[in-house]
């Protein structure tokens, strides 16, 4: 029996990834203990209380069928082995694909039918669905593209242009995109763990402020203790320039918007201990 007021064990999945290793390393600070869930046997983290090793799936390398695979019905496997074993909450780090596609021309919310686009997104969205039919306490968090030390893929590359020491043709973009701080990441997660009731349903999760990518380069290069270095090019040049280079997708990402709005989550009690502008500036310093 956990002590009055004590707070619970968690069971964790992809604590070796970019956000597992956060958890693992934060949330022992705000309280919890950990224990490890692993697909295969690997150095078990000082900070977890144990570790259970499981069975990895063998991938068939068709996008559609490993996300479903890995995405859906692990999740959904595991999410019943969590009702068997009377778990109080299921908590489900989703992401904002399930909601949409990689842009929007609106602000996204929980309310909005989810529209998403691809295989991953799909996957993501019938793995929420999955927990629906289970008589289980679950939250999804529909997690906007997180970001902190140690960040690959997209924001890996802004950092890297922010680095560069040479002006960048980026400062007539308009696009506004949402982010999420590792740090809000782990206040949201704490935040729903802590909430009262039977919650059941998907939470949008984003810095509350989504900046314009000129916006993000200047907090990135304030880190850095120089100026923005933003020329302003028409949108309609920088496209045409990468496309030329062959890179369009690259002018999709810079130019589209995806705005998600947190606004349920901080009815909830969610209160982001970082601002995007500075947590950009600490991941530049990193």
């Amino acid at each position: 029996m956990n002590p009055v007021g004590a707070k619970p064990l968690i069971a964790l999945t992809g604590a070796t990834g970019f956000i597992g290793q956060c958890l693992l390393r934060d949330l022992p600070k705000r309280g919890y203990r950990l224990r490890v869930l692993l697909r295969r046997p690997s150095v078990v983290p000082m900070e977890c209380a144990s570790a259970v090793v499981g069975v990895a799936h063998a991938m068939s390398g068709l996008p559609e069928d490993d996300y479903r695979v890995l995405n859906t019905e692990a999740t959904i496997a595991l999410a019943r082995a969590a009702q068997r074993a009377g778990v109080k909450r299921f908590i489900f780090l989703s992401s904002i694909r399930a909601q949409s596609g990689p842009t929007a021309e609106h602000v996204l919310t929980e309310d909005l039918a989810p529209q998403p686009t691809e295989a991953y997104g799909r996957s993501k969205l019938a793995a929420e669905q999955g927990l629906t039919d289970l008589d289980l306490d679950w939250v999804a968090l529909r997690l906007v593209l997180v970001y902190g030390a140690g960040v690959k893929g997209n924001m890996a590359e802004l950092v890297r242009f922010a680095r560069a020491p040479y002006p960048l043709p980026l400062g007539a973009l308009r696009g506004r995109r949402s982010l999420l701080a590792l740090d809000n990441l782990v206040a949201a997660i704490d935040t729903v763990l802590a909430a009262p009731g039977r919650l059941r349903r998907p939470f949008l999760v984003a810095d509350p402020a989504a900046l314009t990518i000129p916006e993000m380069i200047t907090a990135l290069r304030r880190g850095l203790n120089r100026s923005p270095g933003l020329i302003p090019v028409p949108p309609s040049l920088l496209e045409m320039a990468l496309r030329a280079a062959g890179r369009t997708e690259i002018y999709q990402r810079l130019a589209g918007s995806l705005v998600a709005d947190p606004a349920a989550l901080l009815r909830l009690g969610w209160t982001p201990p970082a601002t995007t502008a500075d947590a950009l500036a600490a991941l530049a310093r990193s």
